[in-house]
């Protein structure tokens, strides 16, 4: 059934889920199919998963109505080249030609982009910042990614390495990062940096950062080391937040992940760092928000990067 109008395609390739859409200019999802990343396969089952997923969808909705292919990817990525470089979760792709890959086997161009980015693009698009022009995401997750849309489009950079936020340096001297850096956002506001606190102050072993916001609602000695943890990162959150607001100038600064549930107990540290250390935070109403398409924002932020390629 083909759809007679234009769409895109929106892939969303993470360590463990792969995702793929159809989605129209309105945004709204025509299908989607989601299954898991067979890394354990290797490269080329994985690379056969995403192609088979792209052509099941174009074979429903028509060929020729078909913009094009946006593939949203965990990693550095080399924007000319089309290359993922240094990417934790996907190891097996390393310095491997990905775009150029996927794009000979279906005979149609795609737009390969670091998921952060695709997820800032969707919220732009679809989400909390549908109202403006200029935002900055911060993601939370094992690591902290980070996408910067400046006049409607995302900032890439000289290479396409704009906008790694999570490796902002908080704390001068700060808990050592794989990056080579120590101090790293992500290793003191992470959901892994939420876990490993927790540890530290034996709340228990391999704790998920929303089983230590159930023990900060509890009562008691283990609740308020707890609630520490979640000011420590809100204080961290806080840092970063307000150098972005000196920045950028934008008028949104959203955060999404899995530790927004503790929104009410990091919020306050955040909010008061920012206020102290932007003077445009405090003379401007720039806001600072949760995102509101949780793990959709990639898959949709995919899916427009063709429209926008092509001028829609």
């Amino acid at each position: 059934m083909a759809s007679m109008q234009p769409y895109s395609i929106g892939v969303d390739l993470g360590g463990t889920n792969l995702r793929a859409a159809a989605i129209d200019l309105e945004g709204k999802v025509l299908c989607k199919l989601a299954g898991h990343t067979n890394l354990r396969e290797g490269r080329d089952a994985v690379i056969h998963d995403i192609v088979t997923n792209i052509r099941a969808l174009r074979d429903q909705f028509g060929q020729a109505e078909l913009t094009g292919v946006g593939v949203a990817v965990p990693g550095f990525i080399e924007l000319e080249k089309g290359y993922i470089v240094g990417s934790n979760n996907l190891p097996q792709f390393d310095e491997f030609p990905l775009r150029d890959d996927i794009s000979q086997k279906l005979g149609k161009p795609v737009i390969l982009e670091n998921d952060a980015n695709a997820a800032a693009m969707g919220e732009k698009w679809l989400g909390a910042g549908r109202d403006v022009r200029d935002l900055v995401l911060l993601t939370l997750g094992t690591g902290i990614g980070g996408g910067i849309i400046v006049n409607g489009r995302i900032l890439h950079g000289y290479v396409g390495m704009a906008g790694e936020l999570g490796h902002m340096t908080v704390i001068p001297d700060g808990n050592p990062c794989g990056c080579g850096n120590a101090g790293c956002l992500e290793k003191h506001a992470s959901a892994t940096a939420i876990a490993a606190m927790a540890r530290l102050l034996q709340l228990g072993e391999n704790l998920k950062s929303v089983e230590v916001f159930e023990i900060a609602q509890g009562e008691g000695e283990n609740a308020a080391r707890a609630k520490r943890i979640f000011e420590s990162m809100g204080t961290a959150l806080g840092i970063a937040i307000g150098n972005l607001v000196n920045i950028f100038n934008a008028p949104l600064y959203l955060l999404s992940g899995g530790p927004l549930p503790a929104w009410d107990l990091f919020a306050p540290a955040m909010f008061r760092e920012v206020e102290k250390r932007s003077f445009t935070y405090r003379n401007s109403k720039t806001r600072i928000e949760k995102a509101t398409l949780g793990n959709e924002a990639g898959l949709f932020g995919a899916a427009y990067l063709p429209f926008q390629e092509a001028g829609h």
